[in-house]
């Protein structure tokens, strides 16, 4: 019996649905088939993206200086710093020396006679002037090891070996009007930290990291700018280091010399504590 003519305008709509059905589980069953098929050679998209990251922090990793860079022991800087309160300058800036011996001692010396010096020795602080060696004030000292903990050389040193380490590409961008490369770098304690690389030099252009406030549960942005990069002993090293903090420029520091393994004595960091300015001081 012929189908009537209502009934066969749907005929070819009914084998067109049937074909994309039977097309669709062909695909499928290829694609799980590459899946599971240990000598298929496709790679998943976010280890594409993984790959590039590394790559794009190898880069960064050889334009510093390759293994000069990495093998740095210590470092000897002078320059000015320059503090800023919401943007705005906050004095006529001062002299600094930094001795800093990898990866968690450093000692800062400030004004011309160099006479008041923070001592940095893992997570403990002190301050010390002519009343002699205190601890450092508790916020200060975790203000410190939060941005050693995030800097620039614990990020491409210690992070990028760490167990458990997520990287991202994040596309191309703009960092102090330059055109970057961005990476995200994610470790096993779910700290994060971004990266930005000059897309000609490769060279780090401005790193950004946030953390969470425990007191009032705000998150707050950090963000350092390098720039006036300069060779040194086989290492390509930013003269120029701009903070900000949530989006207000907070701090300049400009290097006028600097030195790589000159062999720092255990003394410039090894200090006790000789009074503690809560106590009175006691009777002559």
């Amino acid at each position: 019996m012929l189908a009537e003519p209502r009934q066969l305008q749907f005929i070819p709509e009914r084998l067109t649905r049937r074909m994309k059905l039977l097309f669709s589980i062909l695909l499928l069953a290829v694609v799980s088939a590459a899946q599971t098929d240990p000598n298929a050679t496709a790679v998943p998209v976010d280890q594409q993206n993984a790959n590039k990251a590394r790559a794009l922090l190898d880069q960064a990793i050889e334009a510093l200086g390759g293994n000069a860079y990495l093998n740095i022991e210590d470092m000897t800087q002078e320059g000015r710093s320059y503090s800023f309160h919401h943007g705005e300058p906050s004095g006529a800036g001062g002299l600094f020396w930094r001795f800093y011996r990898f990866p968690d001692k450093e000692r800062i010396e400030l004004t011309k006679k160099r006479d008041v010096v923070y001592v940095y020795r893992g997570d403990e602080g002190f301050e010390i002037t002519y009343k002699g060696v205190r601890y450092d004030e508790p916020k200060t000292v975790t203000d410190f090891v939060r941005r050693r903990n995030y800097s620039l050389e614990w990020v491409l040193r210690k992070w990028l070996h760490e167990p458990g380490m997520a990287l991202f590409y994040d596309g191309a961008s703009v960092a102090a009007q330059k055109d970057t490369q961005q990476v995200t770098l994610v470790n096993n304690r779910n700290e994060s930290v971004t990266l930005y690389l000059d897309t000609t030099t490769h060279l780090p252009v401005k790193k950004s990291f946030s953390w969470r406030d425990p007191t009032d549960k705000e998150r707050n942005i950090e963000e350092d700018i390098y720039d006036n990069y300069r060779p040194v002993e086989g290492v390509m090293t930013p003269y120029s280091v701009t903070h900000f903090y949530n989006g207000d420029m907070s701090g300049q520091r400009f290097l006028n010399a600097i030195h790589y393994n000159t062999g720092l004595s255990d003394s410039l960091f090894n200090v006790s504590v000789t009074y503690d300015p809560t106590k009175p001081a006691p009777r002559k």
